[in-house]
């Protein structure tokens, strides 16, 4: 029988046929460990499960990433003790403060493949299946028992299908997919369910990583696009087959797309940017693993180019990893975004989770490219976060309120 991408995935690492529903125990391809919640993890698998080494040094990823660099003396001790642990049990794939948020880095790194599985300390590791690899978050005990056994289990979730049809006007691109899926699914509407979205082969990876990372917030356990059109080299039995069970479909009709903005403090408060309003806001903040991409910066540099940031607003621009803001420099993305005003930061999550790097203040209104906008995310909970696109942040930082990119292109 036709099966869906993540039963492919699933099936191959339980080394039997699996389907929706079934409860499998499967061979981990990968285990990613960040910053924050490495050192409770080392402390599980050392005290708790007695386990001296990991079950595989080349398998294993420390990225430092979600404060990087160290904010606090407390932080600054905590990371030392992870590089030592690191150094310890001889990690190769190892990626320390600049180099950038774990998801991208590791799909740059070619660390995460098509048809991985690939587990991590992050609940956007959904991201991986920006190349068609089945990627899920997990807690600190499961992360700490995979990095010890290189096993998990999964119940096998079913799928829902999200179907683009037609091409983006100007304006409009993979986040306003995304955020229209939200709202069509609803914050719950794919709870322990995969995603996979198809007729997007166009995109480039990172692009298709905005919509694997969204597609947690709509509660899924994995977010898949097919492996086509990429450089990476998928197995030839990962392929989208005809026939395979989902659980629903959505439809969406990229043509006729609008912009969409998702208002505070939910992620599926989604409309059209038409609809919204004049929202005035304070800061821009175009970054994370969501939209911190090389696209994304390059995107809003076409709009910003010989222009100003509206006075009293803001523009922090933190890139998503090294390669993007790299290639930023090499071609003068970065000069113009640097032109018009933007501060820059060193790649990482930055105030993604509200650590540091640009946290808001009480009575402060964010246009956020990210993927969270629950109070309290990015600081004060008095601060207000809209989530949109790279082009309407860049929209939004020229007008100095919530803007259509059309309206200044």
């Amino acid at each position: 029988m036709a099966q869906t991408l993540s039963e492919q995935i699933l099936s191959q690492a339980a080394g039997k046929p699996v389907r929706a529903g079934e409860v499998a125990t499967v061979a981990v391809d990968l285990v990613m460990m960040h910053d924050s919640l490495s050192p409770s993890i080392i402390k599980i698998m050392e005290q708790e499960l007695g386990a001296e080494r990991v079950w595989d040094p080349e398998r294993v990823a420390v990225v430092v990433d979600h404060v990087a660099p160290a904010a606090t003396v407390q932080t600054a001790e905590k990371q030392n003790e992870v590089r030592r642990w690191v150094q310890r049990q001889g990690i190769t794939h190892f990626y320390d403060v600049g180099r950038g948020i774990s998801h991208p880095v590791l799909v740059e790194e070619g660390v995460a493949q098509p048809g991985m599985v690939i587990v991590g300390s992050d609940s956007h590791s959904t991201a991986y299946g920006c190349v068609g690899a089945f990627g899920s978050g997990m807690g600190s005990t499961d992360i700490a028992l995979a990095a010890a056994t290189g096993r998990t289990w999964f119940r096998v979730p079913e799928t829902v299908l999200v179907r683009a049809t037609g091409r983006f006007r100007p304006g409009v691109n993979a986040k306003d997919l995304a955020l229209r899926a939200a709202r069509e699914l609803r914050a719950d509407g794919a709870t322990y369910a995969a995603v996979e979205w198809h007729g997007v082969e166009f995109l480039t990876v990172m692009e298709r990583m905005t919509l694997a990372t969204l597609s947690i917030e709509v509660g899924a356990k994995a977010g898949l696009v097919p492996p086509v059109g990429i450089p990476q080299v998928a197995p030839e039995w990962l392929r989208v087959e005809e026939g395979a069970t989902y659980s629903r479909v959505v439809e969406v009709d990229l043509d006729t797309l609008q912009p969409q903005v998702s208002a505070p403090s939910f992620v599926d408060n989604v409309s059209d940017l038409g609809d919204l309003g004049r929202v005035a806001v304070d800061v821009v903040y175009l970054g994370t693993c969501t939209n911190g991409h090389y696209e994304d910066m390059a995107a809003a540099a076409r709009i910003l180019a010989g222009k100003q940031v509206a006075p009293g607003v803001r523009l922090m621009v933190v890139p998503a990893s090294r390669d993007a803001m790299l290639r930023a420099t090499q071609d003068g993305t970065l000069a113009t975004l640097l032109a018009a005003g933007a501060a820059i930061g060193t790649p990482g999550c930055g105030a993604c989770i509200g650590r540091h790097m640009g946290v808001l203040g009480p009575g402060e209104t964010c246009l956020f490219t990210g993927n969270r906008n629950f109070r309290g995310r990015m600081g004060s909970p008095e601060a207000n976060i809209y989530l949109a696109s790279a082009e309407v942040a860049a929209a939004t930082a020229l007008a100095g309120y919530i803007a259509d990119p059309q309206d200044v292109l």
